[in-house]
């Protein structure tokens, strides 16, 4: 009895110093949220979230250049590499665009 026991406490330990990994959401709020820090911009929202070999690459639309009418603001998408702990590794600027303007191809 006393080796289940042991076995039961140490299963609970190791989920105490090794907790679950991060969902795709909390990756994807997580590198929202840095982004809207690092360039100082209102993040539109998340665009894409994907697992990566050491982590998460997670896609943010951010507010670059704020104008009237709002349909013609200038929008940039960013890319930020989280680890596997949510903690940023890189981010850049992938492209800009027009609010106005979607993707060529798409309809």
């Amino acid at each position: 009895m006393a080796e289940r026991r042991s076995a039961r406490e140490a299963r609970a330990e190791e989920f105490v110093t090794d907790p679950p990994p991060l969902s795709a959401a909390q990756a994807g709020q997580r590198g929202l949220r840095q982004v809207a820090e690092l360039t100082g911009r209102d993040p539109e929202g998340i665009s894409g979230v994907e697992p990566s070999q050491d982590g998460w690459l997670v896609t943010v639309e951010v507010v670059e250049d704020a104008r009237i009418p709002s349909s013609t603001d200038v929008i940039a998408t960013y890319q930020a590499e989280l680890d596997l702990d949510g903690e940023l590794i890189s981010y850049r600027r992938m492209r800009r665009f027009a609010r106005g303007r979607g993707d060529e191809g798409i309809i």
